[in-house]
């Protein structure tokens, strides 16, 4: 199978870890296992342009990519890292309707 085929097979965190042959904390990758996967997608989607098309050279930035957003995690949490949309929105926000503003 090509790279691309075994990328296509894996379906978690730790399948990627697996496959990348990196050490990792079970309970670091349960808590932020979406996380570093998104992490890892927007490492991949930043450099892509500049991304060799030789196999065993994206094999090996992609397994740079991992481990760095996996280390991300282990050294911070989801909500400082604010991966998701959800955590980069501000704080909720109130608005005021005077009853004279609202019509029956």
């Amino acid at each position: 199978m090509s790279f691309e085929e075994d990328l296509e097979e894996l379906e978690s965190a730790e399948d990627f870890l697996q496959y990348f042959e990196l050490e990792y904390d079970q309970s670091v990758v349960h808590v932020n296992r979406l996380h570093i996967l998104q992490r890892f997608h927007d490492y991949i989607a930043q450099s892509e342009a500049s991304i060799p098309d030789d196999p065993d050279v994206k094999k090996e930035i992609y397994n740079k990519f991992l481990h760095r957003a996996y280390l991300d995690f282990v050294a911070s949490d989801a909500q400082t890292e604010k991966v998701f949309k959800v955590f980069k929105m501000g704080e909720p926000q109130t608005a005021f309707v005077a009853l004279g503003d609202i019509k029956l």
